[in-house]
């Protein structure tokens, strides 16, 4: 059974960067392009802080979900989520569950595991790398 799992470990590597690109890439495109549409993010300017985050997220989680450059731009979105996080969250309460920082945690972490591990064989980092 290990070794079955063993076997799939690099492809799951590529599943979770591809699904945690997707899942970023949306609040990027909710805060630039309004979609999909949000109350909260339905004022958002591009040269303010939530803007530059929205950039970020929304080039970055592309570029996640491409597997191009995956290991710096894995690093900057880990690094953007942990700000999120102290700016926006943090301040509410200390346990994320109730500053409502889970998700940014989570994805500062996710991130932070990509820009060690790599993109995986399903990606145009790995792509380049045979060339």
């Amino acid at each position: 059974m290990n070794e079955t799992l063993a076997a799939w470990t690099p492809r799951a590597l590529s599943v979770l960067r591809i699904i945690t690109g997707l899942l970023i890439i949306q609040h990027g495109m909710g805060k630039l392009l309004g979609f999909p549409a949000l109350p909260m993010y339905a004022n958002v300017q591009l040269m303010s802080l939530s803007g530059a985050a929205g950039v970020i997220e929304l080039i970055g989680g592309a570029l996640l979900i491409l597997g191009l450059w995956t290991q710096p731009v894995a690093f900057i979105l880990s690094g953007e989520m942990a700000f999120a996080y102290f700016i926006g969250h943090f301040p509410k309460g200390f346990h994320p569950l109730i500053n409502g920082g889970t998700l940014a945690a989570l994805y500062c972490f996710t991130c932070l595991y990509l820009s060690t591990a790599g993109a995986g064989p399903w990606s145009v980092d790995a792509s380049m790398k045979k060339a």
